[in-house]
């Protein structure tokens, strides 16, 4: 039998068996998306247990996985396991995933965000896309290894963790490798962080792979006044004015252009197969032109990887609705871009709001300013083949996050850790973090083919 895998991709050939195969991961990423894992009632522990469950059907014994609790977090569980290798030499290859969700209103959703809704050749739900995609694939993938058979050259471990989303409250991958570090141990890692392009017509334009993520950084922004009666308003000392105006000036102000070494290598390699913008991307990737800059920024995820970019994303203030304001915060989102110290971000919002009423202060411990890794030919050597064997001619593109990820964690602890994952999006995106989170069916079925087949090429090279 064969299955079409890629929206215009040639048919390959699979075993009759894949169609159950499909069967079964379907059951198995409609059981994890269904299963709650947001901050303020899930459980990733729930999450985990069943992962373990499935890998332990499958052949997994309790030696080879390990279901990780922190002491005090019954509800945030985290789980390895590990597929043994022939060759004890060789430094093992890590699947990274995690299985926590941000937050999802019932009331704001055309669908109820925990149960799997497929519509129009599209899956929705919270993590449909944001990162139980990636977990389920990697965990699926771990189980068609067992059941086959395969014995690879180094050992192939899986982690899937908690807390990614809200790493201020627990951050799963820092705590695995602080704390269980052998467990995770590997020459690299594969992550979140990068998909690929579809055209309007489901076309596959480029296939990218990230190296290396901007760094996040939350400020808070306060202003204070003496209050009253809100019959009696003065002049000058209502925070609420204050912090208002001091984000309006965030908004209208650009942070200066500075174009990395992978930047500039996703724009001109993108230039090859974006024909309508490809002089621009060029220009862009030389900051030759600022015209040509300012058109290429008005796309949002290119802008982004140009540029620090800090938003408002909350604000609080006032008591009550008859009463002057005594008190207004905002929080301001900052996604910095490599190698730039972040204090002085915070001193050109100082100098941006121009207020000594508002103060700007650093929120929680300050962002990671990770290692970028290589991009050796041991990692883009498997990735490029399989990818041209799928997509022909779709080329494969490094990026930069400008998100994110837990890769920061482990690029920090000296485990390289790139973004690839074979999932394309088309213009519509995937709605990660907003509503009706999604991703399009076949892209999901591709992701899953292409990382089973990286993942052997990567498990069967020597150390």
């Amino acid at each position: 039998m064969k299955f079409a895998f890629g929206l215009l991709a040639a048919t390959i050939a699979v075993p009759a068996a894949a169609a159950d195969d499909l069967t079964n991961f379907r059951a198995l990423y409609k059981e994890l998306v269904e299963i709650n894992t947001t901050l303020s009632v899930g459980s990733c522990t729930d999450a985990a247990k069943a992962m373990q469950a499935r890998l332990k059907a499958a052949g997994y014994s309790d030696k080879d996985m390990l279901l990780v609790v922190p002491p005090g977090m019954p509800k945030k569980g985290n789980l390895v396991a590990v597929l043994h290798g022939t060759d004890k030499a060789a430094k093992a290859i890590l699947l990274l995933a995690h299985i926590d969700v941000v937050e999802a209103k019932r009331a704001d959703w055309k669908r109820d965000p925990f149960k799997l809704t497929e519509e129009n050749g599209m899956f929705y739900g919270r993590g449909a896309s944001d990162d139980k995609a990636m977990a389920a694939v990697f965990t699926d993938n771990m189980i068609r290894y067992k059941k086959e058979g395969l014995k690879p050259k180094r050992d192939i471990k899986l982690a899937l963790t908690c807390g990614e989303e809200t790493p201020h409250d627990f951050d799963g991958a820092q705590y695995l490798a602080e704390k269980h570090r052998p467990w995770v141990e590997a020459e690299f890692a594969l992550n979140e962080g990068a998909g690929g392009r579809l055209d309007k017509d489901g076309k596959h334009l480029a296939l990218d792979i990230q190296a290396g993520e901007k760094i996040y950084q939350d400020f808070q922004l306060e202003a204070t006044g003496p209050g009253g009666h809100s019959s009696r308003p003065t002049k000058g000392n209502n925070p609420l004015y204050h912090v208002a105006a001091a984000l309006s000036r965030i908004e209208a102000y650009e942070f200066p252009v500075a174009i990395n070494a992978v930047t500039k290598a996703n724009f001109e390699k993108t230039a090859l197969v974006d024909k309508p913008n490809a002089d621009d991307l060029k220009a862009a990737a030389a900051t030759a032109d600022a015209e040509a800059v300012a058109r290429v920024a008005r796309d949002p995820s290119r802008n982004s990887m140009m540029r620090t970019t800090c938003v408002a994303t909350q604000i609080e203030g006032g008591h009550a609705p008859n009463a002057l304001p005594q008190r207004t915060r905002a929080n301001v989102n900052c996604r910095v871009l490599p190698g730039v110290p972040m204090e002085e971000i915070r001193q050109q919002l100082i100098k941006v709001i121009a207020d000594p009423t508002v103060e700007v202060t650093a929120i929680g411990a300050p962002g990671f300013n990770a290692p970028v890794p290589a991009l050796t030919p041991k990692i883009l050597g498997p990735a490029t083949q399989v990818a041209a064997k799928l997509w022909p001619d779709v080329p494969l593109i490094p990026a930069m996050s400008t998100g994110a990820t837990d890769g920061r964690y482990l690029n920090e602890a000296g485990i390289p850790t790139v973004g690839l994952s074979g999932m394309f999006h088309g213009p519509e995106g995937a709605g990660a973090h907003g509503l009706d989170e999604h991703i399009r069916v076949q892209s999901l079925y591709d992701g899953r083919e292409f990382l089973y087949q990286v993942v052997k090429l990567y498990a069967d090279q020597a150390s």
